[in-house]
């Protein structure tokens, strides 16, 4: 072999071995960078799962405290008022946020509930967790006997927001997330003292449906929860521990292994494709590369989720509450103002209540977008929970911006939403606190501005207040109002009805009577409705108030020979679907015939346009109840609503018929009332009549029915049984609507 040759063979073979080394370190370079990338993609996976156990353990002590906070949940636990403990404390809680087993405990440790998947079950279930929850009751009770030792006698602000959570193997072998919540009052209505709180415990299996959620919603494949580590090489496992570091189980699953899975689908190619190593090799980077990327964009999401709200995509409270701690020791260092915005959706139950929970997502989606349009580049807005939102307003440097972006927040939300082709109506509350002390925590900043939120609802919402000390002395006498109409709501002590009559415009013959409610107060005396049918409203005890005074009003009736009653209902009153089987219920109760009663209702009802409105009123007709539209003119007077409601009877207002008399405006529009009246089939009967002048001018115009001091005030019941009998001596009573 010449020379030549034999370089040449030696160049061959150096270029087969340069080409080799190439090759080997390609390959060496490329398995070392798939398993980088694997593992980050298994690490990536194991943090998704960690973080999807913290989400359920962070949510369940919120999905509890919706019902828990609560001062109707306190007294219905105290007067063991079952059905409403399964519809808003115990089967609720189970169906609607998917509590596997929900138990109610009292004071002496003893189950007054239990349910399981929403339905009850006897108490003898208890029995099968004892061994581990009541350890747990312990732990919890002393915890809260020690928050409330400076204040034994109230322990409700010291124990607020405390509970326990854990994850723990049950007496069946089956593991659980276990957590209990204190049922506190929502108010300072009602003082419960340390000792005497009842318990929500709520348990959830860990099994398939969290593995199933978590797997969901993070992208982890085949992901299981098992009490026993399989012997399966494919899969790998994360440990579940309780707070004691016991192992609890593991949660396993296939690893997404994106570039083992790569060179397997790409290898035999590569290897009948020598010739293009290279460009294999280039291909093969670049497959790395995107597969990395697509990686960290799903690594990025995973993070964004832990610390957002899924719904609307703000800030959830981890994030916030990091937040708020940075602003204000910024605002210490800088001496920069810092003011806390914490608001509240007025009415947000009756939409979801009304139109569902959907709608009312809808709703949160929106009012989001509305609050994230009016705060500032460096402001942070976040959502809490429910319909709770905050606002970290920074850089503040005059108060009066803060409190403008308040205005703007309760002006814009005024506005109505359309959701699903329905124009929904809300309104904010806004409590505010400045951190002008520079030693403020963050936690005193919250509990601040959620008392100024208190006021601020308790001022009749729809409005902001910043907070400014102690609840005023005002926000007390309310307060203290609010409870004693409680107390008469439900005893009726101090309330009573008192009857004006209504006459026949042309014999004077007494026709009925209108039932007007009173309220003599053990310390003020007689209270006009006008200072407490709206605060009955606000704080729910219309429904309760109307129904005893149209119980009374029909007792009195059968009782006596008044011919019929008219009792003034609510719009509120209306909200509750079973509003008419109600009244049935009442009537059948008292014996008094429907055509002997007769609801007067207002405007503002007709105006919403509600189905279950129009299906309420259609249902009373039928029955042979008569509806009677109060204050008729002093709205938006359509006969369009008239028709479509039905209507038996027009009400004038007393501020039409005092001005008959020098108004001759004032006269054209009362006679059109009556015309209308009379063209729709309808009764007309005028309020405030006081002179004579004016029943002759209604006598003159057609009017059917007056009412008025002119002819009588509003008088007890036995009063109006006297002027029944002088009524029947000077002749007949007309037994007609």
């Amino acid at each position: 072999m010449s020379t030549r040759a034999k370089v040449h063979s030696r160049s061959n073979l150096a270029f087969v071995a340069l080409a080799a080394s190439f090759v080997l370190a390609l390959a060496a370079f490329g398995l070392w960078a798939a398993s980088r990338i694997d593992d980050r993609s298994m690490a990536r996976e194991t943090r998704a799962v960690r973080v999807g156990l913290e989400e359920i353990l962070d949510r369940i002590p919120l999905e509890q405290d919706t019902s828990a906070i609560w001062t109707e949940s306190v007294v219905n636990l105290r007067a063991n008022n079952e059905p409403w403990l399964a519809e808003n404390l115990a089967e609720w809680v189970s169906e609607y946020f998917g509590h596997d087993r929900v138990y109610l405990v009292a004071p002496d440790g003893q189950p007054m509930r239990a349910v399981q998947n929403g339905e009850q079950v006897p108490l003898g279930t208890y029995g099968e967790d004892q061994a581990v929850i009541e350890p747990m009751i312990r732990q919890l009770r002393q915890t809260m006997a020690n928050a409330a030792e400076s204040d034994p006698a109230d322990s409700t602000a010291a124990i607020t927001g405390l509970g326990l959570i854990d994850v723990r193997v049950m007496p069946d072998g089956r593991a659980a997330i276990v957590s209990m919540r204190p049922v506190l009052p929502s108010d300072a209505t009602l003082v419960q003292a340390s000792g005497e709180e009842y318990l929500h415990v709520s348990m959830i299996d860990l099994g398939a449906r969290i593995a199933e959620a978590i797997g969901t919603k993070f992208e982890v494949d085949d992901l299981r929860f098992e009490r026993e580590l399989a012997a399966d090489r494919g899969r790998i496992a994360a440990p579940v521990l309780d707070k004691a570091g016991r192992i609890v189980g593991f949660f396993s699953w296939q690893p997404y292994e994106p570039a083992f899975q790569l060179i397997w689908e790409t290898g035999p190619g590569m290897v009948l494709c020598v010739l293009f190593l290279v460009l294999a090799g280039t291909l093969l980077i670049l497959r790395l590369q995107r597969t990395t990327r697509r990686l960290n964009e799903s690594e990025a999401q995973a993070t964004f989720f832990a610390y957002h709200d899924p719904l609307t995509h703000l800030p959830n409270r981890a994030l916030f509450e990091q937040d708020l701690a940075r602003a204000l020791a910024n605002g210490r260092r800088n001496g920069c103002r810092v003011v806390l915005h914490c608001l509240d959706l007025d009415h947000f139950k009756s939409v979801n209540d009304t139109l569902g929970h959907p709608a009312g997502d809808a709703l949160l989606v929106e009012v989001a977008q509305r609050l994230g349009a009016l705060v500032g580049e460096h402001d942070l807005l976040a959502r809490l929970g429910g319909d709770e939102f905050a606002l970290i307003q920074k850089n503040v440097t005059d108060l009066g911006d803060a409190l403008g972006l308040a205005q703007r927040i309760v002006s814009s939300l005024e506005e109505p939403f359309v959701l699903d082709g329905h124009e929904v109506h809300v309104s904010a509350s806004v409590g505010l606190m400045s951190a002008d002390d520079p030693l403020v925590s963050a936690q005193d900043l919250i509990g601040r501005a959620d008392m100024a939120l208190y006021q601020a609802k308790n001022g009749g919402r729809n409005r902001y207040m910043l907070y400014a000390g102690e609840l005023g002395a005002a926000v007390r006498e309310r307060l203290a109002l609010e409870a004693d109409l409680r107390l008469a709501v439900r005893t009726g002590e101090g309330l009573e009805l008192v009857y004006q009559p209504i006459f026949c415009a042309q014999s004077q013959t007494v026709l009925g009577a209108e039932a007007l409610i009173r309220w003599q107060h053990k310390d003020k005396g007689r209270l006009s409705p006008a200072m407490f049918i709206k605060l009955a409203e606000e704080r729910g005890l219309i429904r309760q108030l109307g129904l005893w005074a149209l119980e009374k009003a029909c007792r009195h009736t059968v009782a006596s020979s008044l011919p019929w009653v008219a009792v003034n209902v609510s719009p509120i009153q209306f909200q509750d679907e079973r509003f008419a089987e109600r009244i049935f219920d009442i009537l059948e109760a008292t014996g008094l015939h429907p055509r002997r009663l007769e609801i007067e209702v207002t405007e503002g009802l007709l105006l919403q346009n509600s189905p279950q409105v129009q299906e309420t009123l259609r249902l009373l007709r039928a029955r042979g109840i008569r509806v009677a539209l109060d204050d008729f003119g002093t709205g938006y007077s359509s006969i369009s609503y008239l028709r479509t409601h039905g209507v038996d009877k027009l009400k004038i207002d007393q501020s039409y018929t005092t001005q008959l008399e020098n108004n001759v405006e004032i006269r054209s529009i009362v006679r059109s009332i009556i015309d209308l009246g009379r063209a729709m089939n309808m009764k007309v009967t005028a309020e405030g009549v006081e002179t004579e002048e004016q029943r002759e001018i209604l006598l003159a115009m057609g009017c059917n029915q007056l009412q008025g001091y002119l002819l009588a005030r509003p008088m007890a019941a036995p009063a109006l049984e006297a002027l029944l009998t002088q009524s029947a001596e000077i002749g007949p009573l007309i037994l007609r609507a």
